[in-house]
């Protein structure tokens, strides 16, 4: 003889058919199911895992497009850029090598879309000149014009990931009442099983699609506005490198899907106010109907070296934002500790001699 058991699918304890109110009822809790009820819940506690479907149609570049296109690579740290036929490249902008080799264009993907700089070199070069302002410990002469005109204008390439999304949740979650009379203080605890449910569309989830740029650094200069992407054409890559991918856009699905399953549970748990104590079950995301596209995006960037250690500064080519770190000079900062402790001593001194004389 089989024996169904069933558990209150608020606190979990065991069920008991009431026959006063004609359903399943929890002495623990006192909530009151129906079968139908009940039966319901269990389906809904066997999550889907979650699915992402993903597709991309961007095309290879065209016999005409390799044409007028020339590749180079820097034996140093291996970056690989692409340029128009008229654009020189006469260092590598991500090690600073001046030893850039000329190559083939070789095969892979065209970009779909561009989003073509906003902002030009002079304001990017203004922008390195005010980040450096003011920084005592910066070694001498850090700035120079020779420094300004290697800040170089290069398209990065980025995986756009757009996708409708449907997600869902359960959730345990518990309100606590306290009162008191005048003999004794009480305490009530209420058991609820939350079950959300929405959808929503994600657009523009950007993921790097270059190995040489860090993706901390890419991270820390956006958001772009996708709103400003034109179809590619050769010609804004006129003046300007252009880094080509060597991450497929297989390998940032992982990243571009851990990004829209965070969004899609934090929207989830906004809808979750006024609980003491909320703990998931579960969680499904499911993504339908997802593109990818291929978009280089504009990034004003300067790698510098100082005593064996690499620097960088980038700056966001359509909106100026920028993030950067900067060398710090030992015989500066040793000048300035003994100015500090001089001044700390001298105070310490002066301090002594008034108590003296008072």
């Amino acid at each position: 003889m089989c024996v169904t058991e069933y558990k209150c699918p608020c606190c979990g304890a065991a069920l008991q058919f009431g026959a006063e109110e004609q359903q399943m009822r929890c002495e623990y809790c006192e909530n009151t199911f129906t079968l139908e009820a009940l039966e319901a819940c269990q389906a809904s506690a066997k999550a889907e895992p979650d699915t992402f479907d993903w597709t991309n149609d961007s095309r290879a570049w065209t016999q005409a497009d390799q044409e007028s296109m020339q590749a180079f690579h820097c034996p140093s740290c291996g970056g690989e850029i692409l340029t128009e036929a008229t654009t020189a490249a006469t260092f590598c902008p991500y090690c600073g090598s001046p030893a850039i080799l000329p190559g083939r264009v070789s095969a892979s993907l065209r970009p779909d879309r561009i989003i073509p700089f906003r902002l030009r070199r002079e304001e990017a070069q203004e922008a390195f000149q005010r980040f450096c302002h003011g920084k005592r410990l910066l070694p001498k002469h850090y700035v120079t014009t020779q420094q300004l005109e290697k800040i170089t204008g290069m398209y990065v390439p980025f995986w756009i990931f757009d996708g409708g999304v449907d997600a869902t949740a359960r959730y345990r979650a518990t309100r606590i009442h306290h009162w008191a009379d005048s003999k004794y203080s009480y305490t009530r605890t209420d058991h609820f099983l939350l079950q959300r449910g929405g959808n929503l569309q994600c657009r523009g989830v950007p993921v790097d699609g270059s190995r040489n740029m860090d993706n901390t650094w890419m991270e820390a200069i956006e958001p772009y506005d996708y709103s400003q992407a034109v179809p590619f054409d050769m010609a804004y890559l006129s003046g300007f490198l252009a880094d080509k991918y060597d991450v497929s856009s297989q390998e940032c699905q992982p990243i571009a899907n851990a990004r829209i399953r965070a969004t899609a549970e934090a929207r989830l748990a906004d809808t979750t106010p006024g609980f003491a104590t909320i703990v998931p079950e579960h969680k499904s995301v499911q993504v339908h109907g997802g593109q990818v596209q291929y978009m280089l995006l504009p990034v004003w960037v300067l790698h510098s070296a100082y005593q064996g250690k690499r620097y960088t500064f980038m700056m966001n080519g359509q909106t100026g934002k920028l993030v950067g770190e900067l060398p710090i000079s030992k015989s500066r900062s040793w000048a300035w500790f003994g100015a500090v402790c001089g001044g700390v001593t001298a105070a310490a001194t002066l301090a002594g001699l008034l108590f003296q004389l008072l």
